[in-house]
């Protein structure tokens, strides 16, 4: 920083201080963590896993990383996101060249999201999601906002012809056309999806085996136990 001929001169000097040592700052790829094995009690990840090519191995290293009973939260960007784009894209690519491909990257639904926890071997697996719709005054505008945050699609090997102006523009267009709302605004959808799992450890709640219980659960509620199809009867009170 001090070499950033932005700050140069500016700054006397640049003092760090961190709790301890394991609280540095390093930088690091997501898909190959520099970690020896159960270095942490808690490992939180922001809205970057989305990006990660390989995300089942991210994930068993992030697991190995933990120490047992460590606590793995994550927060990704769904399959929902940008629907909008992704369909009129792919409307005006069609409507142009006869055919289109995915111009938007892919994200994992939440169903794949606790299949994936389950798959890496977390204890306790919890997958959540929450979708948010942002509007804008037009299109163009959440292209900029995307393009500010670097969210824009970042594919690897791009395979099939380039992305036209032409298309772009029709896509637009399809954008405002299918996903206004009455004041002229455009609406986008945001999904986030949130992981939580824990390393194995020894003290973690283990389910028990099936038949083992000694409880039925209708004498544990309370109720009345009644056969799959019974009729239980005409309500009473009042009903919303």
């Amino acid at each position: 920083l001090k070499d950033d001929p932005v700050v140069a001169g500016r700054l006397g000097e640049i003092t760090s201080t961190d709790l301890s040592g394991a609280f540095g700052h390093r930088v690091a790829d997501e898909e190959a963590l520099p970690f020896p094995p159960q270095s942490f009690d808690l490992i939180v990840s922001a809205l970057s896993l989305h990006w990660v090519n390989d995300l089942p191995g991210a994930l068993i290293q992030i697991r190995r990383a933990l120490k047992p009973d460590g606590l793995f939260i994550a927060t990704v960007l769904g399959g929902r996101t940008l629907t909008e784009l992704r369909q009129s894209l792919l409307a005006a690519e069609e409507e142009i060249r006869g055919g289109a491909m995915n111009r938007v990257s892919p994200m994992m639904d939440v169903i794949d999201a606790a299949g994936l926890l389950q798959r890496t071997q977390f204890a306790m697996p919890v997958a959540d999601n929450d979708a948010r719709t942002v509007r804008y005054s037009h299109p163009f505008k959440l292209l900029g906002d995307l393009r500010g945050m670097g969210e824009t699609s970042a594919f690897a090997n791009r395979a099939g012809p380039p992305l036209t102006r032409g298309i772009l523009m029709r896509a637009l267009e399809i954008y405002a056309q299918r996903f206004s709302d009455p004041d002229g605004r455009v609406r986008a959808t945001f999904e986030f999806v949130t992981l939580s799992g824990w390393a194995p450890g020894p003290d973690q709640p283990v389910a028990k085996r099936p038949g083992s219980a000694s409880v039925r659960l209708a004498d544990a509620l309370g109720v009345k136990e009644r056969n799959a199809g019974e009729k239980t009867g005409p309500k009473t009170g009042s009903e919303g």
